[in-house]
Order: C-alpha cells, then sequence, then structure tokens
C-alpha cells in the first residue's frame, strides 16, 4: 500500500499551481519552487521552445534572477510580455552581523508581512536557518516568536527564498538547512515537504543536510516518516515528562510525552535515521541531574541524539540561561548513560540570538514591524 500523502494546505497549493498557470490569469503563482519538468510546462505554454526552461531554471536557481526581466538571453520581446509573472523573491527590510560571521535577515514579502532567516557560515559549510510561518501558533513560553502569535504560513517559494537569499549575500553555495526559524514545520506541511524537495532536486543540497524540526504535531512524525525524504528530524523537546513539558509547551497537552517519543522510535525504526532531540536548558527549570537523568531514561533503546541549547533570555519572561557549571553537569549525566549528547555553541549571541528576537525588538524600536508583522504599527 502506497504510504498516505499529507494533506495540501492552501499556500502549497498555490505555489503547485505553476503548470496551470496562464499569463491572463491573476493572481499569478511565483516561479521559484517549479522543477525543471514544472518550469518546462509553462515555457511551452508560453510558447518557447522547451530548451528555455534549463536557461529559467539556471537564472532562477543559480544566478538569481528576481524578475523574467533579469533573464538577458531570453528574447526582449518575451520578456517584456511576461514582466508581470512573479519569480517570487523577496525584499531585504534588515540585515544585521554578528562578529563570528553570523548573519539575520529580515525579508520583507508581497503582503508585508516580516520573516526571519539566518545564515550561519562556518570554515566548510554554510547553514540556513529557515522560518516556516510567519509568527507560531504554538505558543511556547520561551520563545520570541511564540509570543507574537501566528498569522500565515509562508509558501514554498517564500521558503526557498530565504536560502537563495543567504546564498546571494555570502556569496558561495548552501551546504545545510535547517527548518528552525520561525513557525511550526508541521503545521504547514505541504510546503515544508515541497520546499524540501526543491532545496535537494533544484538548489542541489543534499537530503542528509536536510533539517526538519518539530515541537510535536499528533500524527505527524508518522506521516513524515512515510515520505521517506531522508532529512533530519528534530525534535524540540525541551523537558523529561510531561508536566515540565506542559508547564513550557502549551501544546503539549494535546500530545502526552509517552506518544511523542513513540512516534520518534517508530520515526527511527521506519527511516534508519537517528532522531535529535533539541533540549533548551532553563536556569532552574529543566537543568538539573535529575532531569538528565530521567531524560536519559526516557530515550532509551533507539536512535537518538541530544542537542543542548543553553537559553538565550528574551524581555518578555524571566527565564534564565544556566551557567556553564549547570550545562557540563546535564551533558556528563547523559553521555554516562550512554546517550549521545552534544551543546549546542551559541551564534550570534548580540545580535538577538533567540528565534524571532531581532524580528520583535526592531519592531519595538522602530515600530515598523507591528505584532503580526509587515511595515504596520500595532492594532489598538
Amino acid at each position: 500500500m502506497a504510504p498516505a500523502p499529507i494533506a495540501l494546505n492552501t499556500a502549497a497549493q498555490t505555489d503547485s499551481q505553476i503548470l496551470q498557470s496562464r499569463p491572463d490569469r491573476q493572481p499569478l503563482p511565483p516561479l521559484l519552487g517549479g522543477s525543471l519538468t514544472e518550469l518546462t510546462q509553462w515555457v511551452k505554454d508560453q510558447g518557447q521552445p522547451a530548451y528555455r526552461a534549463k536557461q529559467l531554471h539556471q537564472w532562477i536557481y543559480e544566478r538569481g534572477a528576481r524578475s523574467l526581466m533579469d533573464i538577458t538571453v531570453f528574447p526582449k520581446n518575451w520578456r517584456e510580455a511576461a514582466a508581470d509573472i512573479p519569480i517570487g523573491r523577496s525584499e531585504l527590510h534588515h540585515r544585521s552581523e554578528s562578529h563570528d560571521g553570523t548573519v539575520k535577515f529580515l525579508l520583507k514579502m508581497t503582503d508585508g508581512q516580516i520573516v526571519e532567516t539566518v545564515g550561519i557560515p562556518t570554515r566548510d559549510r554554510l547553514t540556513v536557518c529557515v522560518s516556516s510561518q510567519v509568527g507560531c501558533a504554538m505558543a511556547c513560553d520561551f520563545c520570541a516568536t511564540g509570543k507574537g502569535g501566528f498569522v500565515r504560513n509562508l509558501s514554498r517559494s517564500e521558503i526557498l527564498d530565504q536560502v537563495l537569499t543567504v546564498q546571494e549575500d555570502f556569496d558561495r553555495r548552501v551546504s545545510n538547512v535547517v527548518f528552525m526559524g520561525m513557525g511550526e514545520p508541521l503545521h504547514n506541511p505541504a510546503a515544508v515537504l515541497s520546499a524540501t524537495r526543491s532545496l535537494n532536486q533544484d538548489i542541489g543540497i543534499g537530503k542528509r543536510y536536510i533539517t526538519i524540526s518539530t515541537v510535536g504535531i499528533p500524527g505527524r512524525i508518522r506521516q513524515l516518516a512515510n515520505e521517506r525524504l531522508q532529512a533530519t528530524l528534530a525534535v524540540s523537546l525541551h523537558a523529561p515528562n510531561q508536566e515540565i513539558r506542559e508547564s513550557i509547551v502549551p501544546s503539549a497537552a494535546q500530545y502526552p510525552i509517552e506518544e511523542l517519543i513513540e512516534d520518534c522510535r517508530d520515526y527511527a525504526a521506519e527511516t534508519g535515521r537517528r532522531v535529535t532531540f533539541e533540549y533548551i536548558l532553563l536556569a532552574g527549570v529543566n537543568d538539573s541531574r535529575d532531569c538528565a537523568a530521567e531524560l536519559a531514561e526516557l530515550l532509551r533503546g533507539f536512535q537518538a541524539h541530544v542537542n543542548l541549547i543553553p537559553y538565550n533570555p528574551i524581555a518578555e519572561v524571566d527565564y534564565q540561561r544556566p551557567d556553564p557549571m549547570r550545562v557540563r553537569d546535564f551533558m556528563q549525566t547523559l553521555d554516562d548513560r550512554r546517550v549521545a549528547v552534544s551543546v549546542r555553541r551559541t551564534r550570534g549571541l548580540e545580535s538577538d540570538a533567540a528565534c524571532g528576537q531581532l524580528r520583535a525588538n526592531l519592531g519595538k524600536t522602530t515600530g515598523k514591524i507591528g505584532r503580526f508583522g509587515g511595515d504596520r504599527t500595532p492594532r489598538r
């Protein structure tokens, strides 16, 4: 029996309508996200020879064309006739660079909404942390994005645009993509899965170098396993038991931790890939040795890796970052119990490191980004 597909959402359907788009139909879907096959059909529908599709694909994904007028290998009369067909690129709203080379971008979408994305360079790789939604409905108590509420899903083209923006800014190829920016990726599965395939097939990023993060949506991890993407699954766990998890992740009330872990066990068995568990350490909340021992017991018996993340404080809540000794004790307790563990090195701390923090703080100081994003003041 074929795996059950994850249901499409409106945003992804809009992007995927590229095959059926006509020059006289409004609004037109963006070309970014179209595969070579889709672009070939579109070019033919435009009355152009099929070889133009390879040129179009190259100019969109390799040369960063923002308009059909930029594609100088196309006939001028066709470019002018199709000038209103959007490629799907955003406008740079703000750029903030840390001393370690990490760059945060605020990108303005066509409807004025502001999206945050991050480029994280090392000597041998360039990682992009992408957003999948404007805002987030999960309302995690420690998260700057969650404090701003949910606005809408991002489309396939809006996700891919973030990666191309970082690639162009750094003038080097992106090697890794992590869906750990604004939003809950599995609340927007169709666009995320479609973008993931395009990241691999069109932009050329290896499947195993793409990570999809989730706080946990009932049923979605099992569906994701059926997709056989070979991407890495990262689960934002943040607690060793249901009581603590519910206190900091309100949505956990709908998804008991035992069921979440069981789904992760099945995912590892089905895909042969280990599951990464993101664990933000909050001083005095979930960072004790007892919590570490309980976490080790919870994860016993399957391929798992714990990624410890010392908390980046935000103004809206009183959570604090644990001291380094506390972090080392937690890590050692897991290691003693044979749980694979690492500590994420903080990048760009002085540049509003927490997800959504730059967007929120810039809005406070400029008045240009309201609670729900976009260049507007908050509603009263």
